[in-house]
């Protein structure tokens, strides 16, 4: 009989979110296009379960082709007016009017530093903070870093980018890693 993996309480409600955290959450993302698919998706989550989200995301792919910012930053009216009658995202107005504008800023952002992976990764020095989490009590919803990208990606005109949506985008791309203790990718 094969023994289930210990993992992270969160994480145990559905195969789904097995999946996901098995394979990606807290894995070091540094492609720019997977940051950014993150960073829209966390937006949207904003308010919601990651799950509602997961359940969602391959419908986010299609909507918001592929999530290829530099097609979003240019969204018209009329494509955003669709994505408000498409029924397999979240229609949140204002979160879909913010996806164009996050877009337009990601590519102020990679110009200003030569990438969005120099300038996310350069608030932990290029390497993930490991956290040393004996049980899920221990995870923190925000942190004085996330406060302060959260703060800087205001200012460079961010919507949707609170100190939990940051954290939850640092904790998703691997700048910090949150497992657990006892769970199975702690030390992978």
């Amino acid at each position: 009989m094969k023994q289930e993996l210990k993992r992270c309480a969160w994480c145990n409600s559905s195969e789904l979110y097995k999946k996901y955290h098995d394979e990606e959450w807290g894995v070091p993302v540094y492609e720019d296009i997977k940051l950014f698919e993150f960073l829209l998706l966390e937006t949207f989550q904003a308010g919601l379960s990651w799950i509602t989200i997961l359940n969602k995301r391959e419908n986010f792919r299609k909507a918001f082709d592929d999530f290829n910012y530099k097609k979003i930053a240019s969204y018209s009216e009329e494509k955003i007016q669709e994505l408000l009658l498409d029924a397999g995202i979240i229609r949140n107005k204002l979160k879909v009017y913010s996806a164009v504008s996050n877009a337009q800023a990601f590519i102020n952002v990679q110009e200003e530093f030569g990438s969005f992976s120099k300038y996310i990764w350069g608030f932990v020095n290029g390497k993930p903070i490991d956290n040393q989490r004996k049980s899920l009590k221990e995870v923190q919803a925000t942190t004085p870093l996330s406060d302060a990208i959260s703060k800087d990606l205001k200012k460079r005109g961010f919507k949707f980018v609170g100190s939990t949506v940051v954290y939850a985008h640092m904790q998703a791309t691997g700048m910090v890693n949150d497992h657990v203790e006892d769970c199975w990718k702690k030390n992978k």
